[in-house]
């Protein structure tokens, strides 16, 4: 193969903003040319975003983007570029594409083979499939186009007898999103495909958050043997321009510890929502439990301390040490706390009930009136300031329904939202031992309690968290019936309990607000399980 100069942009685009996408596209070229690139590299559907999802039914959107890929294309002077884009035939059909554009012009139009139509995608809905291309030859390299699952699925014809050694580079344009292990699974793809193609294969992947997605970078140059020559950085914007096939000495890529992973792509998740969102601070209820300190910290971590409030909301059952432990947290993130009692609200609440439930025992509704109550106070900051409440609540608590409508679920973004509990512990440790001290060694370890009436401990309504963790494994992420469940070590009686916990609540998770997906399954679009349901697993 012909060395080549090629420029990977890494960039973080984002959904409907064509102008903005278009503008990244161009300062990269630029950027490129001064670095004497040939070939410059972008995401999939770099111009729309990924997903662009029911906007593809506007015309006028589809429309746009086909005239911003003429603009790029007019700056193409001296090199080339490959960029994603949505294009539509004369029937009108759409199809998910990538541009090869030279010299000011449109060369060449790939159109995606695979779509994906699982988990979080559902591509089928709004492309029609292409099909797929002789190698275009560039500077005396042949490069073939493929994009994203055009790699992934077997029966493809990347992995065909006949596409073996027909390119001498293979361009995979990708918007794969994130989660927990996904860059090991990837890495694999892209060696075992270097190999089988006889060709070098470059795995551009986006970077960036969408609603619950976040897409993790990571993007990927593997030799005809296999052998990786770059790794660009994980949930970071990146461009790198190198010599392709020109031997040279290159790091292994790192493959980050579980926990880091994680706490990046929540970091990622919430700062792309919050600022793309157009929100200048979040807010956030802090209670002295571990997951509205780990909520916090990421916010902080995501937004900056000036630009986080916390709110400590104290009730008659709030304990002095959770009090404490809220205002500390607070200092120890340098971040503003706003104290507001609500023993007065929940006196109030009462009396105005008190003729209306008379002959009733207190019960669970006194206690979600609490939350409610602090729920409302949030909201109205959030109407009073434009401040964008993250809500607190684990995967393991919507899973089991053990958090309130209109109450703790009230808010625009749910930061943790699919991390389990015993995550929660272990994300916040990594945290504090990049940052000493900072959530409070007694938050730690104290026994997690929601503080809703005397002596409330969460075992007392929810088995232990582990036990909990693994089983929200196999029912929810690995869909395993209950008689599969029953014999990994999960008493029969308790997997059919937490099962039906999990199931009938999916109304409150349907009203729960979206939040970032780390685990391979997550509530939402993950998982669309109907409310009215009389399954019995």
């Amino acid at each position: 193969m012909k060395p080549l100069r090629v420029t990977l942009a890494q960039i973080n685009t984002t959904v409907g903003d064509l102008d903005g996408n278009t503008a990244k596209v161009i300062r990269a070229l630029d950027t490129a040319r001064k670095e004497r690139s040939a070939l410059v590299l972008f995401p999939e559907l770099t111009l729309t975003g990924y997903p662009p999802e029911d906007l593809l039914f506007r015309g006028n959107f589809v429309s746009r983007n086909l005239r911003a890929l003429k603009t790029i294309a007019s700056r193409t002077r001296g090199l080339a570029a490959v960029v994603g884009f949505v294009d539509r035939d004369a029937t009108g059909r759409l199809y998910n594409a990538a541009a090869f554009v030279a010299g000011g012009r449109i060369l060449r139009v790939y159109r995606k083979a695979h779509l994906p139509n699982y988990g979080v995608f559902d591509e089928k809905r709004y492309f029609s499939a292409g099909r797929p291309i002789e190698p275009i030859r560039y500077r005396g390299v042949r490069i073939a186009l493929t994009i994203c699952e055009d790699i992934w699925q077997k029966e493809s014809f990347v992995y065909g007898p006949a596409f073996a050694g027909a390119a001498d580079l293979v361009l995979n344009l990708s918007a794969s999103p994130y989660h927990a292990g996904k860059q090991r699974e990837r890495l694999e793809l892209i060696r075992r495909l270097a190999v089988r193609a006889r060709s070098h294969v470059i795995y551009l992947n986006l970077v960036g958050g969408q609603d619950e997605l976040v897409f993790d970078g990571g993007s990927l140059v593997a030799a005809p043997t296999g052998r990786i020559l770059a790794a660009l950085d994980r949930f970071e914007e990146e461009t790198i321009t190198f010599e392709l096939a020109r031997p040279r000495r290159v790091p292994r890529p790192r493959v980050l510890p579980a926990d880091e992973e994680v706490y990046k792509a929540l970091v990622l998740g919430t700062r792309d929502y919050v600022r793309k969102n157009g929100f200048e601070k979040a807010l956030i209820g802090v209670s002295g439990g571990i997951d509205s300190a780990l909520v916090a910290a990421i916010a902080v971590d995501a937004l900056g301390p000036g630009h986080v409030v916390g709110v400590t909301m104290p009730s008659p059952f709030t304990s002095r040490g959770t009090y404490e432990d809220s205002r500390l947290l607070c200092r120890n993130l340098g971040i503003e706390c706003i104290e507001l009692r609500i023993d007065g609200l929940v006196e109030a609440y009462g009396g105005l009930l008190e003729g209306t439930f008379a002959g009733r025992r207190p019960d669970q509704t006194e206690e979600n009136l609490q939350a409610r109550i602090r729920g409302n106070l949030l909201m109205a900051l959030s109407n009073k300031f434009g401040w964008l409440v993250l809500t607190t609540g684990n995967k393991s608590e919507f899973a089991t329904g053990y958090c309130t409508l209109y109450g703790d679920m009230a808010g625009g973004f749910a930061v943790i939202k699919d991390v389990p509990k015993t995550l929660v512990f272990r994300l916040a440790r990594y945290r504090n031992r990049r940052h000493p001290h900072t959530i409070p060694g007694t938050i730690l370890r104290r026994a997690p309690s929601a503080e809703l009436k005397p002596g409330q401990k969460d075992r007392d309504t929810l088995p232990p968290y582990p036990l909990l963790d693994r089983f929200l494994d196999l029912y929810v992420v690995r869909d395993l019936p209950l008689e599969r469940i029953a014999s990994r070590r999960i008493p029969r009686r308790l997997a059919v309990q937490i099962a039906a916990m999990v199931d009938r609540n999916e109304y409150k998770r349907r009203q729960s607000p979206p939040g970032v997906k780390i685990t391979p399954k997550a509530f939402g679009r993950d998982r669309r399980m109907p409310i009215t349901n009389r399954f019995i697993p």
